[in-house]
């Protein structure tokens, strides 16, 4: 009888042990175990000289830049991520609260993943850095004009996203230190912008490849084919876009663009006919590029200096130019928690008011 019981017992265990395996069981566990929560803040005080009488309209001016929530994980194969922002980069938002991120990636193997739903666009090193990364107050213009944060052509502010599945995966690794020497991504995305359905049957094509000849040393070729509609009116949007990157004990960081494709506001209506047609004397093409650099200027790297040099030019031509001449420097007090100030002189040639112009910011840097 005992042996009986003892052989029973031993059955149950491992029939309980197996049902603990299954698939189902699994994935229970890592949504328990493999989820986390979290969120950050950045507030900002900002202050110029510029002109009142332009469009900016005071000197100074205290606001949160960001405020964003996530939850992000993995489940068996699958890594997923919503995240949800309430105030939008400088100051240009949609109302209330919004989804920025929601998508789920299959990544089983590292040469072949595939991410589904809304997400950064695969342009530019900077445009998926997050924003504690970047530093000098924000993103470049080069991400913010021409990879979709507030878009030359005329798209609500999108955070560089859209919605769309994308390939992405890294070959040849490195037997050293396990980098890899290629990296590629290439997505299809609605053309739209965060938050909007298609308005048309026509998708663009975004992706790029990524040279790693060592760990820190990163070289990139971009390239985006595409269009975006609004108002009646549908205007191209092919680009493309080259880059380096070196993060060892400095950091150096340079890309250059160029977009071919007109704007929604090179478009007015003829008044006797009603119809859309293109203003005279606008061109369709546009460049930007920037250089920076991050230098720690202690042993702990907690405190580090920065310079940068920034410019956007509308119609590629120095008459429609903005460039930015940045410095900076931010302190670590710990891993959540860093003080950012920030200066630069502004050359803004599209306009005739007070076009030299110097702004300064303090940022503070908060997650949780």
């Amino acid at each position: 009888m005992k042996k009986t019981l003892i052989i029973a017992a031993l059955l149950l265990a491992c029939m309980g042990s197996k049902a603990d395996n299954t698939p189902v069981q699994q994935a229970k566990q890592d949504l328990l175990q493999k989820t986390t929560l979290g969120g950050y803040i950045i507030g900002r005080a900002a202050f110029n000289d510029r002109d009142i009488s332009t469009a900016n309209t005071k000197h100074s001016d205290f606001d949160l830049r960001l405020v964003r929530g996530y939850v992000k994980g993995t489940v068996l194969d699958f890594a997923y991520m919503l995240q949800i922002e309430y105030e939008g980069y400088g100051g240009a938002k949609e109302k209330g609260p919004h989804i920025v991120d929601a998508y789920a990636q299959w990544q089983k193997y590292d040469f072949l993943r595939i991410k589904a739903g809304q997400f950064k666009r695969a342009f530019t090193f900077e445009n998926p850095t997050n924003p504690w990364d970047i530093s000098f107050g924000g993103y470049s213009q080069l991400v913010d004009r021409l990879a979709g944060m507030n878009d030359r052509n005329g798209e609500h502010s999108s955070g560089g996203r859209d919605a769309g599945i994308q390939v992405n995966g890294d070959l040849f690794k490195s037997h050293k230190d396990g980098h890899p020497f290629v990296s590629y991504q290439l997505g299809v995305y609605n053309g739209q912008g965060i938050n909007h359905n298609d308005v048309n049957s026509h998708k663009d094509l975004i992706g790029n490849i990524t040279i790693n000849p060592f760990k820190e040393l990163s070289v990139a070729f971009f390239g985006w084919t595409g269009n975006y509609a609004k108002n009646g009116i549908t205007v191209d949007r092919n680009r493309m876009a080259w880059g380096l990157r070196y993060a060892g004990p400095i950091t150096v960081r340079a890309e250059y663009g160029v977009s071919e494709g007109h704007k929604i506001s090179d478009y007015t209506t003829d008044a006797s006919t009603g119809a859309r047609v293109l203003k005279e004397g606008v061109d369709d093409g546009a460049d930007a590029w920037y250089v920076m650099t991050a230098v720690p200027v202690t042993k702990d790297k907690k405190l580090r200096v920065q310079g940068k040099w920034d410019v956007y030019r509308d119609q590629k031509t120095w008459g429609t130019s903005k460039s930015i001449y940045a410095l900076g420097a931010e302190y670590w007090f710990y891993k959540n928690l860093k003080l950012q100030a920030n200066y630069a002189y502004n050359n803004d040639k599209t306009t005739t008011l007070d076009s030299h112009y110097n702004t300064f910011d303090l940022q503070l840097y908060v997650r949780f």
